[in-house]
């Protein structure tokens, strides 16, 4: 054979045998590359569509008033030993022994000073008492003329006070004016207060949120809302756990849950939280919190 054939061939099979390692080389990576690029789906935080009850509500602000208040004004000289008063009283129990009487209380209260009289009597001989029962609060409110049409008895409120930040205290409207006051374009409103065990105090300022056009309609968390421009969408999950971006028509929000006006049905499972581990392509692993 002559030499310059005997090249040619072994050029030719030199070539051939890199062509097999390059191809050997791709067709093992391609495998491996399938093999751990099949990540498992992320666990995402999932939650069914379900029904709560939302209202509109009305802001406004009020001073606390006693169901039932007396105040007594005392002679320190008719005294007939230092003054010491009890924090609570029932009807009928003694109150103060007088030199030429007794003050019985007339009804269940907390008993308190109003403090030294001498800048309201000219003395310093007399001290005023109160008996206040704050076993149900009273507060008047300044609504709105705009709002008129929407107050009924009855109507629930929520009552906050500054004392007790993280407590909200439950209410109802217990009447209003027949008239909107020309001075303040405002209708003068009545709440009342259940506060049996009298952490609401006489005289405090409350943060009052009277609610009103009460309804049942769908919410989902706002955790679970992407918003896009003006419009707002969701990630709806699908029976093979894929996702479908749907968008989604919303109204009120009441204590981190969304109204659903549009768009979803209830039982539909959307993705509550973690949206930015989310593929919208690619697939979940519902948890369901």
């Amino acid at each position: 054979m002559k030499t310059s054939k005997k090249v040619l061939i072994g050029v030719i099979i030199f070539f051939i045998i890199i062509a097999l390692v390059v191809i050997g080389r791709t067709m093992v990576g391609n495998h491996f590359k399938k093999k751990f690029s099949k990540r498992p789906p992320p666990g995402i935080i999932v939650k069914l569509v379900s029904e709560k009850i939302f209202s509109e509500k009305i802001e406004s602000f009020g001073t606390a008033i006693s169901k039932k208040t007396k105040s007594y004004r005392i002679q320190k000289s008719d005294l007939i030993s230092e003054l010491k008063l009890d924090s609570y009283v029932e009807k009928g129990s003694l109150i103060i022994k007088l030199k030429d009487k007794d003050i019985i209380a007339p009804f269940n209260g907390i008993l308190g000073y109003r403090g030294i009289t001498e800048d309201v009597l000219g003395s310093d001989n007399s001290i005023i008492i109160t008996l206040d029962d704050s076993s149900v609060i009273y507060a008047d409110l300044k609504i709105p003329e705009s709002f008129a049409p929407a107050i009924k008895k009855n109507l629930p409120v929520e009552v906050k006070f500054s004392g007790l930040k993280d407590k909200i205290f439950s209410g109802s409207v217990d009447g209003f004016s027949s008239r909107i006051s020309a001075d303040t374009r405002s209708l003068l409103t009545r709440i009342k207060i259940d506060n049996k065990n009298y952490e609401l105090i006489p005289g405090s300022l409350l943060e009052v949120s009277v609610k009103f056009n009460e309804r049942s309609s769908l919410s989902i968390p706002d955790t679970s809302v992407m918003l896009e421009g003006e419009n707002t969408f969701v990630y709806k999950v699908l029976e093979d756990n894929s996702l479908n971006k749907i968008q989604i028509q919303i109204g009120n929000r009441d204590k981190g849950f969304i109204e659903v006006i549009s768009g979803l049905n209830k039982d539909d499972l959307i993705v509550a939280e973690g949206l930015k581990k989310v593929n919208p392509k690619g697939k979940i692993k519902p948890i369901k919190k």
